[in-house]
């Protein structure tokens, strides 16, 4: 596999931000080579991609075209990810590789799961003064929020598996992104600002991504010496050189004393912040140990498709699986566009219910993930949706111990779960010319992780452990902090296939907003008959056995006015976290009986998504 470099135009222009130990920002117009433009819908034959970022993408379409498969591109993507969106991927996080082999015709996964250190306490996350949990905002930006991660023993899990490269082969594109460079974008610039106050905190994050101590000028080159110098590293010496020697002993000590400026004030302008920098439990030990799982996959039958998601410690594949079974009663073809998006918003509410009661980390927690996928319990579930009114919510969970597909119904409940997920991570979908097909999840939770990048590594670690709940003293709770448990996840790489062969692969990021993002996509392409493109574009809402439903602006502007005698409460989306009223950002392929592959993108959402096939349609 030859090197994938991108050819750099000589630098004419002076250096438009700063030059530091880490980061390079030199102004775009000085390299005029560079491509930036996005298709959100490609077309053709031969493999195909879909991903947030064109520079991904394009890693991936090179590698399919020397000929390497599903898997190998994956994780040239992942890679190259983790350069141009280190808000939401890269190696110091982790996620769900789903994989469809063309030779067996089997869908299997790989859990790359955060864990959390074994010297980490139940009540990690608790002020031991007022016996509440800390701020969400100051745990997130910390030391204790930060898990072993995954995503490297992801990627050479892959590899063995099902790929053709070794690990070293697969970095090159990212090797060679992160040493030139890419186009610094609107989505990058505004994540960087949203990030502006506690990146300033912490003096490693500071000098990589706020040079002069703004965020990097749309427009400009981004580049990133010291990632390409640790993937260069990984390249020549494995994970090992990750999981043990001075980078893990690096890590482990950037979790324990992190690396916060003491002098350290807000920005000028910024609102009062509290960044205490609380240390983290992360060892050396830890790193060494940490391994993924080769899982079966979870799998229900939805409409005559196989629908095959991730099982836990993702509560994606079962809760994504639960809707649908709750679903497949109603003819929602045959509804009107309010009629099935209330069936969708109440099969939600009740999944999320059965999901916080029930899912967790199945090597801690005796997840009944049979129950929750059986079309018996999503049948007695369909029971309690009320084709008029909306329940009043949240909903209690179903019984998993006693159940028979006879109309069981739940009451409300005065209280529910926290959801303390975040809305970021990232995802690809890709597919060879042999019919294998990738769906990967990746994160490192919060955009921007924990704020915190290993000094001198460039990158960034996770906050994965703050998707545990907080309140460890329930021990009914599945989700609680255990040490060298997985938190649970939303994460939902989704294959489906007809007649034993792929019909489409989806998934999105979006904390637990993912898994009704893949479930509304879903649905808005088999039962309301939009095309795959149509159905990543349509807007988008979120129950999630609250009160309110979540929605974006063009979601409440459509519909709001016919949803709202149901009794549904929609709000606009967005948090303090971003400033973006969004709702995840899908990648899909859809394929048909001759080989036709269609990389579907999202065309606005989080800057636009970037999809590519190896031969266009003609």
């Amino acid at each position: 596999m030859p090197t994938l470099r991108r050819q750099v135009a000589a630098v004419t222009a002076v250096l438009a931000l700063s030059v530091t130990a880490g980061a390079v920002s030199t102004s775009a117009f000085a390299d005029g080579n560079r491509k930036t433009d996005k298709t959100a819908t490609a077309t053709g034959y031969g493999g195909a991609v879909s991903t947030v970022d064109r520079d991904a993408s394009a890693a991936a379409i090179e590698v399919l075209r020397h000929g390497g498969n599903a898997a190998d591109a994956a994780v040239a993507a992942a890679a190259t990810l983790g350069v141009t969106e280190p808000y939401s991927a890269g190696i110091g996080g982790g996620g769900y590789f789903v994989f469809y082999d063309a030779k067996s015709g089997e869908v299997q996964t790989i859990d790359g799961r955060e864990t959390a250190p074994e010297k980490m306490p139940a009540d990690a996350f608790i002020n031991p003064a007022t016996k509440k949990a800390y701020p969400f905002g100051e745990l997130v930006s910390s030391g204790v929020s930060v898990g072993v991660p995954g995503s490297l023993a992801t990627w050479e899990r892959a590899l063995k598996r099902w790929g053709t490269l070794d690990l070293g082969d697969a970095l090159r594109p990212a090797i060679d992104v992160a040493q030139d460079g890419f186009v610094v974008d609107d989505t990058f610039r505004q994540q960087t600002l949203d990030n502006k106050v506690r990146f300033s905190a912490y003096t490693p994050t500071r000098s990589l991504f706020l040079p002069g101590g703004d965020a990097p000028a749309v427009g400009s080159i981004f580049r990133n010496p010291d990632l390409a110098d640790t993937y260069r590293l990984i390249a020549s010496k494995g994970t090992d050189a990750f999981y043990s020697g001075p980078l893990a002993e690096e890590m482990a000590a950037t979790v324990q004393a992190p690396p916060k400026d003491p002098d350290w004030v807000p920005p000028a302008g910024a609102a009062a912040a509290s960044i205490p920098a609380f240390p983290g439990y992360l060892t050396t030990a830890d790193l060494a140990a940490y391994t993924t799982l080769d899982q079966d996959p979870t799998h229900v039958e939805y409409r005559g498709y196989d629908v095959y998601g991730m099982a836990p410690s993702s509560s994606g594949g079962t809760t994504v699986g639960e809707a649908l079974n709750i679903l497949e009663p109603f003819n929602l073809g045959e509804m009107s566009t309010a009629g099935a998006l209330h069936h969708y918003l109440e099969a939600t509410a009740l999944a999320f219910a059965d999901r916080g009661k029930y899912v967790g980390d199945p090597a801690f927690v005796d997840v009944p993930t049979g129950a929750l996928t059986d079309p018996l319990f999503g049948k007695e579930r369909s029971c309690n949706i009320n084709p008029a009114k909306a329940a009043t919510k949240p909903v209690a969970a179903g019984d998993v111990s006693n159940y028979d597909g006879v109309c069981t119904l739940a009451p409300a409940l005065a209280a529910h779960e926290t959801d303390t997920e975040n809305v970021s991570t990232t995802n690809m979908t890709v597919a060879d010319k042999w019919g294998n097909v990738v769906e990967y999840t990746l994160t490192i939770e919060q955009t921007g992780g924990s704020g915190i990048v290993v000094p001198g590594r460039g990158f960034l670690l996770n906050n994965e452990l703050t998707d545990f709940s907080y309140d460890s003293t329930n021990p009914q709770d599945p989700n609680r902090v255990e040490p060298g448990k997985r938190p649970r996840s939303s994460m939902s790489p989704t294959i489906i296939l007809e007649d034993e062969k792929p019909f489409l692969a989806l998934g999105s990021p979006g904390g637990s907003t993912i898994i009704t993002t893949v479930l509304q996509t879903i649905l808005n392409r088999v039962d309301l008959g939009m095309t795959v493109s149509e159905a990543i574009a349509a807007p988008r809402a979120s129950q999630r056995n609250t009160a309110n439903v979540t929605a974006e602006p063009g979601f409440i502007s459509a519909y709001g006015s016919q949803l709202t005698p149901y009794g549904h409460k929609l709000v606009p989306a967005g948090d303090a976290f971003t400033s973006a009223a969004e709702i995840g950002a899908a990648t899909a392929i859809e394929f048909d009986r001759h080989g036709l592959m269609t990389a579907a993108a999202e065309p606005v959402r989080r800057g636009g998504g970037s999809a590519m096939v190896v031969t266009p349609e003609r």
